[in-house]
């Protein structure tokens, strides 16, 4: 008898322990999913402001004055119509809009601008006058390699800062935004049926949804489903990935 009460209280002691395990590790997933999300918040504010830092960069780093000054007046869709132009050329409306997500009416008024301003020019297809092809000029040729420094430059620091890291933590943050990229939003239980690991990870992430009770968090509206995929990862997955999207968006480093 005595065997068997030693042996219930071992096991009452220990189930208890594991209760509390559990319940603590929910919380600490909870605590760090609450940081993770206010931290998109602030990627998405980051990413708003962004654009402006690279239209100022190329102003700071034009060789030409001219282009320079021309620089304030453009907008980031007109950079980015500019250097569609310039890496396909010649090249039509419909072929800019359909590679580079950019709608036809945004096009049509962006590339009458540019022609005004002497960046791009208008040819037609000796066969098919109704074509309209558009290349750049010297000064739209200026523009573009102004622009492709600039990403360079990102690229390059980009690289050099991820270096810092082990390979398990870049598989990790690969891994994590890949399936961001990949998961609906709005369907989050929906996502490509030409992905046999998005598939796999949607069934785990079913299983821990019902542990877990997310239904307590308060967030914006437009990242609320990212916690399906945040319920994947475990506690010491959630700091890493916390941590490099910090580093990655939040820190500056100079040259």
């Amino acid at each position: 008898m005595q065997l068997f009460l030693w042996y219930t209280d071992i096991k009452s002691t220990i189930g208890g322990e594991l209760i509390i395990y559990h319940s603590k590790e929910k919380q600490n997933k909870d605590d760090l999913i609450k940081e993770f999300l206010g931290t998109a918040n602030e990627i998405q504010r980051r990413f708003q402001t962004e654009d402006d830092e690279e239209k100022k960069w190329m102003i700071e780093n034009s060789p030409n004055l001219v282009i320079a000054e021309m620089m304030k007046e453009m907008t980031v869709l007109s950079l980015h119509v500019l250097d569609a132009i310039g890496k396909l050329e010649p090249v039509n409306g419909n072929t800019i809009s359909k590679k580079f997500g950019i709608p036809k009416g945004s096009v049509s008024k962006i590339t009458r601008k540019l022609v005004d301003r002497q960046f791009i020019i208008i040819e037609h297809l000796p066969d098919n006058k109704k074509e309209i092809l558009f290349r750049t000029t010297s000064l739209g040729k200026e523009i573009y390699h102004l622009h492709a420094a600039l990403h360079n430059q990102i690229e390059s620091n980009m690289n050099r800062f991820l270096q810092r890291y082990k390979e398990d933590d870049l598989r990790l943050i690969v891994s994590s935004l890949g399936e961001i990229v990949r998961t609906s939003w709005i369907y989050p239980n929906t996502i490509s049926e030409s992905s046999a690991l998005s598939q796999k990870n949607s069934l785990i992430s079913e299983e821990i949804e019902t542990n877990i009770n997310l239904g307590s968090l308060f967030v914006n509206e437009e990242i609320n489903d990212i916690i399906v995929m945040l319920g994947k990862l475990d506690s010491r997955s959630l700091k890493k990935a916390k941590t490099i999207l910090n580093d990655v968006f939040f820190t500056v480093y100079e040259e």
